[in-house]
């Protein structure tokens, strides 16, 4: 049997649509209902649906009255903080395109992003690095919590296949690209909230991750905000080790994190009482099967993992009505069509390694590559992940990694050619390689292999200063040569297996 599996196709998206009046149209039938809640240890903020979407359209007519029209582009530079929603969602009501970013880019960083996605505006936060040099217009968050009450916009309906925002991505040559998605990818995310999630309109969300970063955008608010559920998110400042409380005080059914989270929750609370959670999701990196187990044991609820990536929303999972076998990843969701694709480019036999692939047509598939005004479009009939799996006669996908050597940060994909041009920047550095290695039984970080003069702690410091924290190498090795393959090209397969060796 070929590793193709087609679960039929999804419910057309409707039109006319906008991404901002589908996500908060179930909850205004409720507009008293909690819509989003910033937890922390303290206490936390709560927003109505009907304050929130009244502040969104606010938002959405301050824009349009500082000058932007439907299609110019906004970057985000925010925090965790109820700004970004408002501006994300108020955009996108107005028609204009918004672009989150990680806080924690540096300088440099937001430079290439502003010359690659050209926004008319920056909405910055305070103490949030800006490109240097600045170009473009800055309306500090401030000024855009001003627009609150103010005169509402109407919503922008338009064509579901029409531009609605950019997220950022690592490419494999090191250059940032800018993935464009249409309004229609949350329509797509419909098929996950049952085939991954769980989902109902009773549920309590709640999101460990940052806002900005497109799986808890997803999961951590549209998704539930699109059933009418309430989302909870950390508020900025709020550590891991408040989750254990926060989960109990605030009665949370549904809890959402990358592995990296659920281990340090488990390494400081072995048992966990949490009588109102149902069950975890994770996402972002593989789920070892030991910390599902350990999960299991702790707090007597399953963990459910999913892949997805910035050019599609999350397609393959496990779910509570049909759990994966212990070291799969899940099944292709209802009205999903992926394969596993082999050097031709065809399905290889089930359990033959492939290409993890995604069928062009799957409406939660990014537009193409953002550049400047031009937006290259996918060519062939599947979107190829990079990413190597198996599936099972049942159609379980098993991950086996990636096909290339893109690195993984806490569930960000980072390239590990972006690590070494910046710290080949460096006067002491002759020559570099950005491998991930691990350290203890499934953990792994980013560690930095280099020949020269340079110091380790000299390097610690230069990477604060032109990489963002989840980017920065947690490990300097210093090397008198680093392995290069026939062709010359640097060997990071030789540093992964001489650190195996070693360690």
């Amino acid at each position: 049997m070929l590793s193709l599996v087609d679960n039929g196709a999804p419910v057309p998206c409707p039109s006319p649509f906008n991404l901002a009046e589908h996500v908060l149209a179930a909850g205004c039938a409720t507009p008293d209902r909690i819509a989003l809640v910033f937890l922390r240890a303290g206490g936390a903020e709560r927003w109505t649906y009907g304050r929130l979407a009244d502040a969104v359209l606010a938002v959405a007519g301050g824009l349009l009255d500082r000058g932007l029209r439907p299609g110019d582009r906004l970057l985000l530079r925010l925090g965790n903080g109820v700004g970004f929603p408002l501006a994300f969602l108020g955009a996108i009501a107005a028609g204009i395109v918004p672009v989150p970013t990680p806080a924690g880019l540096t300088a440099p960083e937001v430079a290439r992003v502003v010359a690659l996605t050209r926004p008319a505006m920056i909405v910055a936060g305070p103490g949030i690095a800006l490109p240097d040099p600045l170009t473009v217009p800055v309306l500090p968050e401030a000024d855009l919590r001003g627009f609150e009450g103010g005169a509402r916009a109407d919503w922008a309906m338009g064509d579901p296949d029409r531009l609605a925002y950019v997220v950022m991505t690592s490419g494999t040559s090191g250059t940032a690209r800018a993935v464009a998605h249409a309004h229609r990818v949350v329509w797509a995310r419909r098929m996950m909230h049952q085939g991954w999630q769980g989902l109902g309109a009773t549920d309590r969300l709640f999101h460990a991750g940052a806002l900005n970063w497109t799986y808890t955008l997803g999961v951590g608010l549209l998704d539930p905000w699109a059933v009418g559920a309430t989302a909870m998110v950390l508020a900025e400042g709020t550590g891991v080790a408040q989750i254990p409380l926060l989960l109990k005080r605030h009665q949370v059914s549904i809890f959402a994190a990358v592995p990296g989270v659920y281990r340090k929750i488990l390494s400081d609370s072995p048992t966990l009482s949490l009588p109102h959670l149902r069950h975890g999701l994770s996402a972002g990196e593989k789920l070892p099967p030991a910390l599902r187990a350990a999960w299991r044991a702790a707090t007597g609820t399953d963990l459910h993992e999913a892949f997805g990536m910035s050019e599609c929303s999350t397609f393959l999972s496990s779910s509570p009505t049909r759990p994966a076998p212990d070291g799969a990843t899940g099944y292709a969701q209802p009205g999903r069509r992926i394969a596993v694709l082999g050097a031709d480019g065809a399905p290889v036999e089930r359990g033959v390694p492939g290409v993890l692939s995604v069928h062009r047509e799957d409406p939660g598939l990014f537009l193409g590559f953002l550049a400047g005004e031009t937006i290259t479009v996918l060519q062939g009939d599947w979107f190829q992940t990079g990413d190597i799996v198996t599936m099972a006669e049942d159609g379980a996908v098993e991950s086996l990694g990636r096909g290339d050597d893109m690195l993984n940060a806490g569930g960000f994909r980072v390239s590990p050619g972006e690590i070494e041009a910046a710290m080949n920047a460096h006067p002491g550095v002759t020559a570099s390689a950005a491998v991930e290695l691990a350290v203890r039984p499934d953990v792994t970080v980013i560690a930095l292999a280099y020949t020269g003069t340079a110091e380790a702690e000299t390097l610690e410091a230069h990477a604060r200063t032109c990489l963002a924290p989840y980017k920065q190498p947690r490990l300097y090795l210093a090397r008198d040569h680093l392995p290069v393959t026939a062709n010359g090209k640097i060997n990071r397969r030789a540093l992964r297996e001489e650190w195996k060796v070693t360690t």
